[in-house]
């Protein structure tokens, strides 16, 4: 009788244990999100200091009684950094409240509204609105930039599949179509020059606020994350168990997946529409609520949203004070990459998962490279070059003529710059796939591009020189420059894949951010600036033309007399090592040469995308499977292919001319997407 009530008092005891253990975590919770939320009034309280000279009783008193304003002060105050605080909170929590969405959905720390593309695509829309249907921008501009993001999304979904939405592969095909959609959005800014700086400031991310006109027409269309908040939390539950899981539990997987997926991407679309591009929030922010203990989907989801506020709070009173200090004013979306950049870095220095490290792979091709083919390659090159030499349009007619003296020194150049820069891109994206065992892999994602244009920009703002003086050795130092990173950021993993890409992609992601804030600054040379992004060979002299065509020469020669080293690696570094390469020195010497590459045809005619990411692809579906075949034939695609796009450029809209760097990042992407589709199909 006394053992039986021993073990009734100590059930009980336990009993009551486990509920005072759940009564301290609840308590533990609400003070976590109490302490989160005083941490966001408190900087919120300290970014309205920053340029206002009201006490904090005036300004208590302007915010009970708006209508006390009567200075320029008080108005500035009531019209300007309360609704500027206001849209700042609201933008930030939203960003966050999504990247902890789409992060738990897609169970990928990497994931975001950047990563995803979606922002890409809503600005790529709105650009489109702002362009031909500018009255509607106030009623249908969200729902615009939304179709937009779905549209990115889509395409993202197309490439990887919405089951294989891992690390890598989504960054990867993000960054295609970030990209793709960039381009687009450009050739239709360069071709209705009147509304780009408006477009670029907008793209730069503005916060600063004229009035609550904005703050009053986001918040009702962002009210729909009060259900995200309800009925998120039991689906995301259900889906850490697995498909299969959620699915015996009653869980329609797809319809739920997407459901939630929609309204994620409707609150980035309606935050972009008032705001602008704001990267790196929603990436940030559940990393850091994780890293803070937020264990549950719940926990995580409400943990971001306060700490998206947080830190959205935080970057827009640095670009306040940077402004001030600079006597600029800094989009806060600059601000934001300059943090999220770092940031991004860090992630991809830690010990990646499996699923980080996963590449897209095409298809198995057994194809053989046949001299029919090589005939047929060689046969569209000289057709190509032909057609370029002879064949003139005029606003009348098509006509083949022979070029007179004139004619003939302006269009050389152009060849001779289009045919080259298309070797050395295919040679440089050759490298990159083999070195880094990804066929998404290309110079655009290392930065090493863009390292070479932000330091052109640089130079020609800051130091007043014309885009035409410029010399390779600012291009060449912006590119060694990125690449040093690279190369002293990779060497904890060993230049893993993931490692190399996830840090190029972030370096990419500041240099754009930092060049559309000089975009945004509208100085005479933003058009300027904004016509050579394009990548364009008309401005191109004969000198510049010679001298492209023989450093290209020696870096494809040399290329080829390393192909043992490329096929040694290709089939993995320890074997290479086996046979006696040093893998990790090779790997130093062959980015060393894509450096180069990247960097004489960026400073020649601008940042070319997407050719050495398809001329690779390719010549390898022609049956180029030996590297120095790869490079062959890659190369003579790809000066076929900115041939073609350079002639085409000139003729699709004449008199009115799109740059070749364009319209082959058009062409290029829209293959590429096709040929993943195509190999997810089979």
């Amino acid at each position: 009788m006394e053992l039986w009530w021993c073990d009734v008092i100590a059930i009980h005891g336990r009993s009551d244990h486990r509920q005072s253990i759940g009564s301290r975590t609840r308590i533990m919770k609400k003070l976590h999100y109490a302490g989160l939320v005083v941490l966001t009034l408190i900087f919120g309280l300290l970014s309205l200091q920053i340029d206002t000279s009201l006490s904090l009783t005036n300004q208590w008193l302007l915010i009970r009684s708006p209508e006390l304003a009567e200075s320029f002060t008080d108005i500035f105050f009531v019209h300007s950094q309360l609704p500027r605080l206001s849209i700042t909170i609201l933008v930030g929590a939203m960003l966050g409240l999504v990247g902890s969405l789409m992060q738990q959905l897609t169970q990928n720390s990497l994931t975001s509204p950047l990563t995803l593309g979606t922002s890409s695509g809503a600005w790529l829309a709105l650009v489109i609105v702002n362009i031909w249907f500018v009255d509607w921008v106030a009623d249908y501009g969200a729902l615009a930039a939304m179709v937009g993001a779905l549209l990115a999304f889509g395409l993202i979904v197309m490439i990887t599949g919405i089951r294989n939405m891992t690390g890598l592969p989504l960054v990867v095909s993000g960054m295609v179509v970030n990209i793709l959609l960039g381009s687009i959005a450009t050739t239709l800014v360069i071709l209705n020059a009147q509304f780009a700086q408006n477009v670029f400031m907008w793209g730069a991310g503005d916060l600063a606020q004229y009035g609550w006109g904005w703050f009053n027409w986001l918040l009702p269309r962002v009210s729909i994350a009060i259900i995200i908040l309800l009925l998120a939390p039991r689906i995301l539950t259900l889906l850490r168990l697995g498909q299969e899981g959620a699915t015996a539990r009653g869980l329609a997987v797809l319809p739920a997946f997407s459901l939630l997926m929609i309204m994620g991407i409707w609150l980035v679309s309606a935050s972009i529409t008032a705001v602008g591009v704001i990267s790196f929030i929603g990436l940030l922010t559940p990393n850091i609520a994780r890293a803070l203990g937020a264990r549950t989907p719940r926990e995580e989801l409400i943990t971001s949203l306060l700490l998206g506020a947080s830190l959205l709070l935080i970057t827009d009173s640095l670009s306040m004070l940077l402004g001030q200090w600079l006597e600029e004013v800094i989009p806060s979306g600059v601000t934001a990459a300059a943090i999220g950049a770092p940031a991004l870095i860090w992630f991809s220095r830690r010990k990646l998962k499996a699923q980080d490290q996963l590449n897209i792979s095409l298809a198995p091709n057994n194809a053989k490279l046949s001299p029919l083919l090589i005939i047929s390659l060689v046969g569209l090159f000289v057709a190509g070059l032909v057609t370029y030499t002879f064949v003139e349009l005029n606003s009348q007619s098509w006509q083949w003529a022979i070029p007179g003296q004139y004619q003939w020194q302006l269009r050389w150049p152009r060849i001779v710059t289009a045919l080259f820069s298309g070797i050395a891109l295919a040679v440089a994206g050759t490298l990159l796939q083999r070195i880094l065992y990804n066929p998404l892999a290309s110079p655009d994602i290392l930065g090493v591009s863009s390292g070479a244009t932000f330091a052109l920009i640089i130079t020609s703002l800051f130091v007043g020189s014309s885009m035409l003086a410029f010399h390779w050795g600012v291009a060449l130092a912006g590119s060694l420059a990125v690449l040093a990173l690279l190369l002293l950021l990779g060497k904890r993993h060993n230049f893993s894949p993931a490692s190399v890409i996830l840090t190029g992609i972030a370096l990419t992601a500041l240099l754009e951010a930092l060049v559309q804030f000089f975009l945004a600054k509208g100085s005479a040379d933003s058009y300027k600036i904004l016509l050579w992004l394009a990548g364009s060979t008309y401005r191109v002299t004969g000198p510049q033309a010679l001298s492209l065509a023989l450093f290209v020469t020696a870096l494809a020669v040399v290329a080829f007399g390393l192909s043992r080293w490329l096929t040694l690696i290709s089939i993995s570094r320890d074997f290479a090592n086996a046979r006696g390469l040093k893998a990790e020195h090779a790997n130093i010497v062959l980015l060393v040469i894509v450096a180069l590459m990247c960097a004489i045809v960026t400073s020649t005619m601008g940042p070319i995308s997407f050719v050495g990411l398809v001329a690779p692809h390719m010549a390898m579906l022609l049956g180029a499977q030996k590297a120095k075949y790869q490079l062959a034939v890659g190369g003579l695609i790809g000066a076929t292919l900115m041939l073609w796009a350079d002639w085409l450029g000139q003729v699709i809209l004449y008199p009115t001319q799109i740059a070749a760097g364009t319209l082959v990042a058009i062409i290029g992407g829209c293959y590429f997407l096709l040929l993943m589709t195509i190999n997810r199909l089979k």
